[in-house]
C-alpha cells in the first residue's frame, strides 16, 4: 500500500488532492495536515514507514519567515535519510514556486495548473 500526505491549509485544497489522487491510484492511503508543524510531526512519527508521496502548499502559517512553511518543511524532509524515495510536490500559488522547487530538486504543481486539469495528479506515485 502507498502512503500519501497532502499538507494545506485549506480544508477545500485538502480535499481536492485528496479527492484526486484516491480517484486515480487504488490501494493508497491519504494523511492530511493543516499546518507544516502538523505535517513534520507526522513525517518524523512515519520515519520507520515514510510516506511515498508528500504534496505540500508553501504559504500556511507565518512561523518560519522569512521562508514558507512549505519550504521549511522540505528542508525538514530532506534531513531525513528515510525519506530519499519519498517523492514531494509543492502544488502552491506563490509566483516563486518553480524557483523554490529547482533550489530544493522537488517537483511542482502551480495551483492554477492543478485547478483546471486533474491529469497533472496521473504519475504522481
Amino acid at each position: 500500500m502507498k502512503k500519501v500526505l497532502i499538507v494545506d491549509d485549506s480544508q477545500s485544497w485538502v480535499n481536492y488532492h485528496k479527492s484526486n489522487i484516491s480517484g486515480i491510484y487504488e490501494n493508497i492511503e491519504i494523511d492530511c495536515a493543516y499546518c507544516a508543524r502538523q505535517a513534520y510531526d507526522l513525517i518524523f512519527g512515519m520515519v520507520s514507514d515514510p510516506y511515498d508521496l508528500i504534496i505540500t502548499d508553501l504559504n500556511m502559517e507565518y512561523d518560519f519567515e522569512p521562508k514558507y512553511a512549505g519550504e521549511w518543511l522540505v528542508e525538514q524532509i530532506q534531513l531525513l535519510k528515510q525519506y530519499f524515495n519519498t517523492k514531494i510536490y509543492i502544488c502552491s500559488a506563490a509566483y516563486n514556486i518553480k524557483m523554490i522547487a529547482e533550489h530544493y530538486n522537488v517537483n511542482y504543481i502551480p495551483k492554477p495548473l492543478a485547478s483546471r486539469d486533474r491529469e497533472v495528479y496521473k504519475g504522481l506515485l
